[in-house]
Formats: structure tokens, C-alpha cells, sequence
């Protein structure tokens, strides 16, 4: 089956796919071909949005794993009903007194999973496909291997001792003693395996075998997890958090995650200025200014206004367009008025939309450094996303918050953007994104090449600090009246390379209201692709 997959990634400016009959994004070929082919075959967004994460969780084991969690939002055409999926990680109902930073590279910082459970309740309530016909493309591609991408590598090698430490990743990352190089076959015969079980066992086999398999890895480095955490983990379906701007609609991520809100908060916020007469980031330092202090508004506020998960009044008063006047009066920008931050995380986005104009938005994860623990269960890592219960500390058993924002724009009723991203700034990347779209019909191939800027630079002796990074290819000017701006409001910055993959990764597709066209273009900053069917 390899020979039908599309020739391997790269980092850069990529092609342009246009088509009618359906689209798909993602930052690895290999998934985005098996998605391709269940729109061909006949299946829908929500069965080729499976079979890509399923085959990412083989092809980018450095971004995403089965002991993740997934964000989806689904929409269907025939109702014109979304809905929001909710399968991120909870905390382990045994409690975690004095958890903290030393935890995240042990199994007190592995999180319950929550990836299969959601994997199995999206398909029962929105598949078409048998779920044999979704998990093909990962198990062909885990047992016959893939060659490794450089950027695959790069990852391997930095995590290189964690990595090793596991006798299942050494069977896998490893040959004749040494870590397998790039271009070299990368094959997981163990992870097939696991993924043949689930195919024919389903739950069965994840609360079983996999389930005890996973709490003994986690017991021997001083974990807390049990199989009842595993019979405890429900997937929660919510409706989505809806916002309005200049006439779109915003639909995105519900409580907990509030990547969702987060972008309704900055666009109530952003409608208070005139954007378009401004001109776009990459051109006016008024824009970028109002972008950066809208988005670190919301940001950085965001863990402390957790309350809003238990209390639908004051989640009202965040999405009303009243506090986002309030908000943009206290900003202090160029064109208007005047923590302890997790580790990286490893994260995959994707969307999808099909010929009826089905959408699936999903973003999946293990939601931290590659094998930061250096823990294995059944071929995959044990994930570490117990990093997020730094951000927002849940109680026992209650699910982590977390900042993942699949989202879509509708114009009259009808989906005209699919949105969302991974990385540690994937809220300022999609916000952006849709700035370049909405505001100033940016083709979306011009949006995902404009320089961008990120949240939380990483400084050597202080770690992930609140402030702003800026990529490389705004104007001298423009950078130079940003920097006065900053350094007037205290705002930590730094500039970094061009098209860093620490900025997000914007995997989007655009829809003509009028002639229905689909149009996506892969993120330069990965190794993505967009392909039309």
C-alpha cells in the first residue's frame, strides 16, 4: 500500500490544492493520502479525519499518541448541526499533592488517555466506515515502515536518551545499537499489533490488556494511574462555543478546552478597531500590535478564569461584546487605546471537508515533549501531558484544560473556513490566519506564508516565559516600532527564524460561498500537505 501514498514531506512553501468533491490538510503526506482515500472510497469527514489521526499516531509519534488526547469539532451538512468532542486527558483519580515541574519526565506526569475512547464515540455517533477500513492505512504503514523525515529525526535525536531507555522503543528507534537515521525504514510491529487488537477488540481489549499493560509500565517509575481510571474515562459531547465577527460566525473548541473561547474573547476584542483600513500584520505595526495585545489578553488570562467551567454566567459575560469593549479599552496598542508555562507540546492538527460539505476539525496529541518520560506500553509512549496540570490544575479525575482550538467560520450558515493548529502558540496561529482571511481576503497560500508572531519565547536560564516571539520577515520598520511598543508596555519579546514551527502550523481550508471551491495550501513550517479529491 506504500506506493499509494504521496512523496514524502518537506519543510518550505508548498502547493496549492483546488477541487469541489473534498479536501484534506495535515503535516504528514502519508496521513493526509489515507484521508484522501476514504473520500474517494466514499467515506465521510468524520472517516477520513480517523484514518488520518490514526495514521499520524505511526507516521508522527513525535507529535501524537494513543495515551493522548483528541478535540474535535463536526459539523454536518444535512443539519447544519456542530458539534464538539471533548476526548483530552483527565487527572488520575488518585490525587497528586505537590505536583510540579520534577513530575512531567516521571509517570506522575502521565495523564488518563482519553485518544481511543473519542476515536470510538466520533465514530459511532458521526462514521460511515467500518473501523477496519479507517485503522488499514496505520497498521500497513506501522508493519511495513516508512522512511524517517528529517524532521521526524531531529526529534528522535534530541529525545535520543529518553528514547533508549525502553526496550520497546529500542526495538523500534533503534538498530544495531544506534538510533535509525534519516531516510532509513522506521517499522513498529508492536504498535500494528496493538492496533489490530483495537480493530477487532475494541474496548475490550483497551480496558484489558492495554489498560494493565499501561498502569504496570506507569507503576514501575512511580505512577498512579489504575484500570479504574481507564473504566472511569467517559468522552463528554458538548455544543460549541459560537462568536460573531464582521458578519462570520466563530465555531470552536467548548469548556474545558478553551482554545475556542480564547478566539471568541480576541475577535470581540478586535472588532472594536478597523483592521482593514490598517492593512494587514506584515505591513502596519498598528495591526500586529492590536493582534499580539489582543491575543496575550486572552491568553494569558485564560488559566485564571477557569471558574468559567462551572459557572454559565460568567462564560456569558467572556463571550458578550460588551466585555470585549471593556477589554480593548484597557489594551494599550500602536493603533488604539492605552505564570509557569508547560513544556512544548507535540501536537497534530488536521481538517477535512467532504463533498457534501461534511467538516471534521480535529486536534490530537500527546501533549508534550517526544517521549519525554522514555515510557512505553503496547509500541506507544506513555504521553506526558500531565504538563497541562501545571496550567490549570484539575481535581481527581476531572479533565485537564487545555488550549486546543479546532474551530470553522461560517458565513451566512454555511462553512467558509476550516480552521486550527498545533504548538505552544496554535491560538495565536489561528487567530492570525483568520485576521489574513476575514478581514483581508488574504488566498489562503498568502496567509500561511506571511510571517507570523508566537507566544511564550523560550529563554535558556528562565524556560517558557510569558512575552511574544516574532518571526523573521516582518519589516525592519515595522519590528522597530514593535520593539518601542514592548518595551513600553513591558512586554518580553524575542525575535526567531523564519517559518518556526513554534509559531503554529495553520492546516485550513477556504470555501467559495458562491462556486463552493476548496482551497488549502500546507504550512511551510512543517512538512504538511493539502490534497483535493
Amino acid at each position: 500500500m506504500r506506493a499509494e501514498y504521496a512523496t514524502p514531506g518537506r519543510f518550505g512553501a508548498k502547493q496549492v490544492a483546488t477541487g469541489s468533491a473534498g479536501m484534506v490538510v495535515s503535516s504528514e503526506p502519508i496521513a493526509v493520502e489515507a484521508g484522501a482515500a476514504v473520500l474517494r472510497d466514499g467515506g465521510n469527514a468524520l472517516d477520513a479525519a480517523l484514518a488520518v489521526a490514526a495514521t499520524q499516531l505511526v507516521t508522527e509519534p513525535h507529535m501524537t499518541a494513543i495515551t493522548g488526547g483528541v478535540s474535535l469539532v463536526y459539523r454536518e451538512a444535512s443539519t447544519g448541526v456542530a458539534a464538539y468532542l471533548s476526548g483530552n486527558v483527565n487527572a488520575p483519580l488518585a490525587p497528586l499533592p505537590d505536583f510540579g515541574g520534577a513530575d512531567l519526565t516521571r509517570a506522575r506526569g502521565v495523564p488518563v488517555p482519553g485518544w481511543w475512547p473519542a476515536f470510538t464515540a466520533a465514530h459511532e455517533r458521526f462514521g460511515t466506515m467500518p473501523v477496519a477500513r479507517l485503522l488499514a492505512p496505520a497498521i500497513d504503514v506501522a508493519r511495513e515502515g516508512f522512511a524517517v523525515s528529517p524532521y521526524l529525526f531531529g526529534e528522535m535525536y534530541n529525545a535520543r536518551q529518553n528514547l533508549g531507555r525502553d526496550p520497546q522503543a529500542r526495538e523500534m528507534y533503534f538498530r544495531d545499537g544506534s538510533l535509525i537515521g534519516p531516510g532509513q525504514e522506521l517499522r513498529q510491529e508492536r504498535m500494528a499489533r496493538t492496533l489490530e487488537r483495537l480493530r477487532d477488540e475494541g474496548m475490550d481489549y483497551y480496558l484489558g490488556d492495554f489498560a494493565r499493560a499501561f498502569c504496570a509500565a506507569s507503576d514501575a517509575d512511580g505512577g498512579v494511574i489504575t484500570p479504574e481510571d481507564f473504566h472511569a474515562y467517559e468522552p463528554e459531547w458538548a455544543d460549541p462555543v459560537r462568536g460573531t465577527y464582521r458578519g462570520f460566525e466563530i465555531v470552536g473548541s467548548a469548556p474545558p478546552d478553551d482554545g475556542g473561547l480564547q478566539l471568541v474573547e480576541a475577535f470581540n476584542i478586535l472588532e472594536n478597531l478597523d483592521l482593514a483600513a490598517l492593512g494587514p500584520a506584515s505591513a502596519s505595526p498598528e495591526t500586529l500590535s492590536a493582534l499580539i495585545a489582543a491575543h496575550n489578553a486572552v491568553y494569558y488570562a485564560a488559566p485564571r478564569e477557569r471558574r468559567f467551567r462551572d459557572d454559565a454566567r460568567v462564560m456569558d459575560v467572556l463571550l458578550s461584546k460588551e466585555y470585549g469593549r471593556q477589554r480593548f479599552a484597557l489594551l494599550d496598542t500602536l493603533a488604539g487605546p492605552a505564570g509557569t508555562a508547560p513544556p512544548t507540546p507535540g501536537t497534530i492538527h488536521l481538517s477535512v471537508i467532504d463533498a457534501a460539505h461534511n467538516v471534521a476539525t480535529l486536534t490530537h496529541s500527546h501533549m508534550a515533549s517526544p517521549w519525554v518520560n522514555g515510557l512505553f506500553a503496547e509500541g506507544f509512549q506513555l504521553a506526558g501531558g500531565g504538563s497541562f496540570f501545571q496550567r490549570v490544575m484539575p481535581q481527581p479525575g476531572e479533565r485537564a484544560t487545555i488550549y486546543l482550538a479546532p474551530s470553522m467560520v461560517l458565513r451566512d450558515g454555511a462553512p467558509v473556513i476550516v480552521a486550527g493548529s498545533p504548538s505552544v502558540s496554535l491560538v495565536a496561529c489561528v487567530l492570525q490566519n483568520l485576521v489574513n482571511l476575514m478581514d483581508f481576503g488574504m488566498p489562503i497560500e498568502q496567509s500561511v506564508a506571511e510571517p507570523r508572531f508566537g507566544a511564550r519565547p523560550h529563554e535558556p536560564a528562565r524556560g517558557w516565559v510569558p512575552g511574544t516571539t516574532l518571526e523573521s520577515g516582518f519589516p525592519d520598520a515595522i519590528l522597530q516600532d514593535i520593539r518601542r511598543w514592548a518595551g513600553r508596555n513591558r512586554l518580553w519579546t524575542r525575535e526567531i527564524g523564519p517559518w518556526n514551527s513554534m509559531t503554529g502550523n495553520f492546516d485550513g481550508i477556504t470555501v467559495d460561498p458562491v462556486t463552493g471551491e476548496m482551497r488549502s495550501c500546507g504550512d511551510p513550517r512543517r512538512m504538511g500537505v493539502a490534497v483535493a479529491v
